[in-house]
């Protein structure tokens, strides 16, 4: 029982590493967000019932974990971010590195990674919420009622 309770212990650290990581992310330039806050909520699953249930409800994150979870999905948002992300870190790794095959195999891995990302499959709309809002911020004119002339 004792080897049990520490590898719950395990779980509910890594948790909240992880999640420690991830918020550092949200305001720390080309730092992950996304990845830290799955992670920590795989590990809260196994460790932390209270902080995978509140996961789950954040008004931010709790799409995102309840995406993944249920199909894999990545929003489209989070793609663009991640991919954008990475290519700026390549830049950087060719400006830096006393040798471009260094700067190469970083390269190469963040465009592997940045592929099978793009090969996720995207959320499908939630029907609770309604639909999605325009793209360009305005709201979809409701259709007119249909008058019928009186018989």
């Amino acid at each position: 029982m004792a080897g049990r309770s520490r590898l719950k212990w395990m779980w509910w650290l890594c948790a909240y590493i992880a999640l420690g990581l991830g918020i550092i992310g949200v305001v720390v330039p080309l730092m992950p967000t996304t990845v830290f806050i799955l992670i920590a909520a795989y590990c809260a699953a196994r460790g932390s019932d209270t902080l995978h249930r509140k996961l789950l409800e954040h008004r931010v994150f709790g799409p995102m974990i309840r995406d993944w979870q249920a199909t894999g999905a990545v929003s489209r948002k989070a793609k663009y971010m991640a991919v954008g992300s990475m290519a700026v870190c390549a830049v950087i790794l060719f400006l830096v590195t006393p040798h471009w095959w260094i700067a190469g195999i970083g390269t190469a891995i963040m465009a592997i990674v940045g592929t099978w990302l793009w090969l996720r499959p995207e959320p499908t709309p939630d029907p609770m919420r309604g639909p999605e809002p325009a793209a360009d911020g305005e709201a979809e004119a409701a259709p007119e009622a249909v008058s019928r002339p009186e018989q």
